[in-house]
């Protein structure tokens, strides 16, 4: 189930707020300019489907959001128990344009930090979030990554993050197993 802790920067053991339905978690969010979103398939997707099978079933949406926030580029990632997650997917990074991941199955914890609050978004299939340019944020796929997302950006050559040298990251809870 797709969630949403708040936390203060001073507290990261007690979540100020938990929320789990779409519609708060979405308004939340959107306060800060994050978008946050629900995407049905327009096909079935089969397990080991290949990247354009996989963009074909969004094809609608994804040329809607391309066109909304003149994205140029799209493409397919995939990480599981067998490319284990690094260090580097768990410190502090900001990106120098929008980030939008589109998950087609398994799931990962985007947690943003903005100003003095720290917002950890559990997001599974089905799930898209689009992050502002240069906020700051971190993924954490768990120890045992099951993910395959849709990427969308505006920089033909991918996206290029800056971290920030902040250690939050390791203050807060990742995602569980």
């Amino acid at each position: 189930m797709s969630s949403l802790s708040v936390y203060h920067v001073s507290s990261p053991d007690l979540p100020n707020k938990v929320l789990t339905h779409l519609e708060d978690i979405a308004s939340t969010l959107a306060e800060h300019g994050v978008r946050f979103d629900r995407w049905q398939a327009a096909a079935k997707i089969q397990p080991g489907a290949r990247e354009e099978e996989m963009i074909a079933a969004y094809q609608g949406q994804i040329d809607t959001l391309m066109t909304e926030r003149g994205y140029r580029t799209v493409d397919v990632i995939r990480l599981s128990s067998e490319h284990p997650q690094t260090t580097e997917h768990c410190a502090e990074f900001r990106l120098g344009e929008d980030s939008t991941r589109f998950f087609v199955a398994g799931r990962g914890l985007f947690t943003l930090h903005i100003d003095d609050y720290v917002y950890a978004v559990l997001c599974e299939k089905n799930d898209l979030i689009s992050i502002p340019a240069g906020m700051p944020h971190w993924v954490d796929l768990g120890e045992h990554p099951h993910f395959v997302a849709i990427r969308l950006f505006n920089n033909p050559e991918g996206l290029i993050a800056t971290f920030t040298g902040d250690d939050i990251a390791s203050r807060f809870p990742g995602l569980e197993d």
